[in-house]
C-alpha cells in the first residue's frame, strides 16, 4: 500500500457502504483475539431496507442515498464515541469520523482517498504489519483486537485498541471493512471503572449501598446486606424505615443533602438501630456520600447517591469508654485537692459527693449507721441520713441528719441490702409506666423522679460505716458494672472522711 491520494476508486463506495452500524468497541478483549459471535444483532430490516445479515455476522451493504439516509449516516458517524475509519477492497480509506480526527489529528478531507495508513497514520517500518493484520479482517469470521501504535499528524505516537470487522457486499462478497478504535488508556481507564465497581459490590469489605434518587436502595453489596441483616434483592426499593429501627431520619437527612448540594468533605458518624433475629441493636456506622451523576448528560443530572459505610461499633464504644474513664479519673483527682481544703472532714466527705454527681447521677445520698459504724457480723442495721443533693433543682449536697432519726427504709431496702452484703447492690424501676416508677421511688425514700438505684458500702477500718446511694432519672440508663466500680472508688473516699470526723467527735 502506499500513501498517494485516489479519489475515483473510493467514490463509488461510499455510496454503497455508509451503512456502518452497531459498532461495539469491547474494552475486555485482549489483542489478537476473535469473536466468534459477529457484530451485535442489527435491527431487522424493514420493507425500505435493502441491506442484509450474513452467516458471518457483517452487515451487508445497503445504499443510503436511495433512502436519504446519508446526512443521517454521517451525523451518527461523527457523533460516535470510538474513533472509526472504513476501508474497501483495495484498501483505501473511505470513512473517518471526528473522534479519529480528535486522536491523531487528521481531518476527513485529509485522511478519506488515502491507501492505507502507511506514511502518514503508521511508520513505514510499520505499516507492512499493521496493515497486513487489519486487511486480515476482512477473510475472517466475526471482529478481530488489535493494538497498535498510529502516528499523530504532529508526528507524535497513539497506542490504540483496534476493532476490525468485514464489511460485505450484496454478493455477500468481502467488500472492505471497518476499524473502531480508541487510546489504550481510555479503554484501561474503562476496565478499571468496570473492575472496581465489580469489586465494590462482590468483595468489599465495607457496606456499598446505591440510593436512587427516591431515597431507595437500587443496589446493594453482600457486605451491606449482612449489616442489615436481610438479603440483597430483598432490600431493594424498600423504604429505608422497613430496613433500620433507629437512625432512618438522620440517613434520609444526609442523602437528601448530598443529592441538593454534593458529597461532604468528610465522613460521619451516624448510630443505627438495625433489626436483628436476637432484637434490635445499635450500631455505629461510618459512613461516606457520593453523589452520581449520569455521564451522557450536558448538565449533571443526579441518578442517587452512592452510601459507603463501615461498622465502628466496637472502636467508637471502646473511645466512649476511654473518654470516661478519663473524666471520672479527673473528678476523682480533682475532689481529692478540693477536699483537702476542707477544715471539716462531713463538708470534705460531701465535696467528693458533688464531684462523683457530674455526668454520673442525678441524686445523690449519704446514709451513716446509727451509732458511727457496724461490725461485720452484727445487725440488723439502723441507717440515719447524714446528706443529700436537693431534691428539686441542682445545688451542692447538704448535711443533714442531726436529730440523729433513722430513715424508714422497709426490709429488703437496697441500701440494707448493701450493709448486709458490704458490697454494691444495683435496682432499677426498669420498663414501668411514669406513675409505677413514682411509686416505686417513693416507697423507697428516694426523690419521685427516681427510676435507677446504685447503693455503694462505706467501709474504713474494717468497719462499716453506711451507704452512699447514687440516683438516675428516667433519661439516663441503668447502672453498669463499670458505674459500680467508680461509685465504690467514691465510696472509699467519702468514708474516710466519715471515719475522719467520727475520730475527731471521740477526741473531744
Amino acid at each position: 500500500m502506499t500513501s498517494e491520494r485516489t479519489e475515483a476508486p473510493y467514490m463509488p463506495y461510499m455510496r454503497t457502504q455508509r451503512s456502518l452500524q452497531g459498532v461495539q468497541v469491547s474494552a475486555s478483549r485482549r489483542s489478537g483475539t476473535t469473536d466468534e459471535l459477529g457484530p451485535d444483532e442489527p435491527e431487522r430490516a424493514g420493507p425500505e431496507d435493502k441491506g442484509t445479515e450474513n452467516a458471518e455476522g457483517s452487515v451487508n451493504s445497503v445504499d443510503p442515498m436511495d433512502s436519504g439516509g446519508s446526512d443521517l449516516l454521517a451525523a451518527l458517524l461523527d457523533g460516535m464515541d470510538a474513533a472509526l475509519c472504513a476501508f474497501d477492497g483495495d484498501g483505501v480509506v473511505t470513512h473517518w469520523n471526528r473522534e479519529a480526527e480528535r486522536i491523531l489529528g487528521w481531518t476527513a478531507e485529509e485522511a478519506v482517498g488515502r491507501r492505507g495508513f502507511a506514511g502518514w497514520a503508521v511508520r513505514t517500518a510499520d505499516a507492512e504489519e499493521v496493515e497486513g493484520r487489519l486487511m486480515a479482517a476482512m477473510h475472517a469470521p466475526g471482529r478481530q483486537v488489535h493494538e497498535f501504535a498510529l502516528v499523530t499528524k504532529d508526528g507524535g505516537r497513539v497506542l490504540v485498541r483496534t476493532q476490525s470487522a468485514a464489511v460485505r457486499g450484496p454478493d455477500g462478497k468481502p467488500a472492505g471493512l471497518y476499524c473502531a478504535f480508541s487510546e489504550v488508556h481510555a479503554q484501561i481507564d474503562l476496565e478499571r471503572s468496570i473492575a472496581l465497581s465489580e469489586a465494590l459490590f462482590e468483595d468489599a469489605s465495607w457496606g456499598v449501598v446505591l440510593v436512587d434518587a427516591d431515597l431507595r436502595p437500587a443496589v446493594v453489596n453482600a457486605h451491606a446486606a449482612r449489616a442489615l441483616g436481610i438479603g440483597r434483592t430483598t432490600v431493594l426499593g424498600r423504604p429505608l424505615g422497613e430496613l433500620l429501627a433507629q437512625g432512618v431520619e438522620e440517613v434520609e437527612s444526609a442523602l437528601t443533602h448530598v443529592l441538593a448540594e454534593g458529597a461532604p468533605p468528610a465522613p460521619a458518624e451516624i448510630w443505627v438501630g438495625v433489626r436483628t433475629p436476637d432484637g434490635e441493636k445499635r450500631r455505629c456506622w461510618r459512613s461516606g456520600f457520593l453523589r452520581l451523576a449520569s455521564p451522557l448528560a450536558e448538565e449533571p443530572v443526579p441518578l442517587g447517591v452512592g452510601w459507603l459505610f463501615q461498622d465502628i461499633t466496637e472502636a467508637k464504644q471502646s473511645e466512649q469508654e476511654a473518654a470516661l474513664l478519663r473524666f471520672r479519673v479527673n473528678q476523682l483527682h480533682r475532689a481529692a485537692r478540693a477536699a483537702a481544703e476542707c477544715e471539716d472532714p462531713g463538708e470534705a466527705a460531701t465535696v467528693h459527693l458533688d464531684f462523683a454527681l457530674a455526668g454520673f447521677a442525678d441524686h445523690a445520698l449519704i446514709d451513716r449507721v446509727a451509732g458511727g459504724s457496724l461490725a461485720d457480723g452484727e445487725g440488723p442495721a439502723r441507717l440515719v441520713r447524714a446528706a443529700a443533693t436537693p431534691s428539686g433543682s441542682p445545688g451542692p449536697s447538704q448535711l443533714a441528719g442531726h436529730a440523729g432519726l433513722p430513715v424508714r427504709y422497709g426490709q429488703g431496702h437496697p441500701a440494707l441490702q448493701c450493709v448486709e452484703r458490704a458490697g454494691s447492690v444495683r435496682a432499677s424501676a426498669g420498663t414501668a409506666t411514669p406513675e409505677a416508677a413514682r411509686d416505686w421511688a417513693t416507697g423507697r425514700q428516694w426523690p419521685p423522679d427516681a427510676v435507677h438505684a446504685l447503693c455503694a458500702v462505706l467501709r474504713s477500718r474494717g468497719r462499716t460505716l453506711g451507704v452512699v446511694t447514687f440516683l438516675r432519672g428516667a433519661g439516663r440508663t441503668q447502672f453498669e458494672r463499670a458505674d459500680a466500680v467508680y461509685a465504690e472508688d467514691v465510696a472509699v473516699r467519702i468514708a474516710a472522711a466519715l471515719d475522719l470526723e467520727t475520730l475527731e467527735r471521740s477526741s473531744e
